[in-house]
């Protein structure tokens, strides 16, 4: 029952706010230039291919833990796998495609008068 509970506890807070980062930052080009087209659009496919993973993962990882809790059954051993493997991905994308836009450095005010 405490594995269960911790299993869901895991994958409530890595990988779904993850998810969320990760769709909100799908498609900015940060660090590619304008005509650098098939490097953007297989970044793209990646990234969606990684966040469509790591939505069935938490899909199944939750059910099955859930559903554990409630018919006092064990979870099998891929259920285990998959939440490290989400883990994993949820820690790719907020290390990656959730991260922020860097702040452009301010030039320093002069201290001679105008």
């Amino acid at each position: 029952m405490i594995v269960e509970a911790l299993l869901v506890a895991g994958v409530v807070v890595l990988p779904l706010p993850a998810l969320v980062m990760g769709v909100r930052g799908v498609a900015q080009r940060r660090g590619l230039s304008v005509d650098d087209r098939t490097s953007f659009a297989v970044l793209l496919v990646l990234r969606v291919v990684t966040l469509l993973l790591v939505f069935t993962l938490s899909g199944v990882v939750l059910l099955s833990a859930i559903g554990a809790m409630i018919r006092d059954l064990d979870l099998p051993a891929l259920v285990y796998t998959f939440f490290v493997l989400d883990l994993l991905l949820a820690a790719l994308i907020m290390l990656t495609s959730g991260r922020r836009d860097r702040r452009r450095a301010r030039r320093p005010a002069s201290p001679a008068p105008r």
